[in-house]
């Protein structure tokens, strides 16, 4: 299965990177996870938002490869504990479709993303930092990987 985390936001700090790519590396060929940035529109004083974001979604959608499952990170989705997303993943690898995961930006995914969606995913009833999240997903990621391989990354 090869994973796409689509991300609105493309001048994230470095840790940010950095913590993305510990965990997307350590992932193996069966369970691939590459991060697709898309540029947030400019959110200037009397900005057009309602527009900003349909811009943002229709480019978030546009990134979804041809057939992948396509995943809403939203903060009123779905909530799962470590060993549920493991059985989610497994599912998912077993189904060997693309895996697309949608983040928005600062104003969230517009409706169209959410309509797109196969389902909503909710890291948290908190409201994170969205470069934060990015991290977090991967993270989370190998450690359900984990958790099916029994891997001793995952000690619950």
């Amino acid at each position: 299965m090869n994973g796409h985390l689509i991300a609105v936001g493309d001048r994230m700090p470095r840790w940010v990177q950095l913590g993305f790519d510990e965990y997307a590396r350590r992932l193996p060929a069966e369970c691939t996870l590459r991060l697709v940035e898309i540029a947030a529109g400019r959110r200037m004083r009397n900005a057009d938002i309602p527009r900003i974001v349909r811009d943002e979604t229709t480019r978030v959608l546009s990134a979804i490869p041809k057939g992948a499952r396509a995943i809403a990170l939203e903060v009123g989705g779905q909530r799962w504990s470590t060993e549920q997303l493991a059985e989610r993943l497994d599912d998912w690898m077993a189904d060997g479709r693309d895996l697309a995961l949608m983040v928005g930006g600062p104003d969230g995914l517009g409706e169209a993303a959410r309509a797109a969606a196969e389902l909503q995913w909710s890291l948290s009833p908190l409201t994170l930092p969205h470069p934060l999240v990015r991290v977090i997903v991967a993270e989370q990621l190998y450690r359900a990987w984990s958790l099916l391989r029994n891997h001793p990354y995952h000690r619950a």
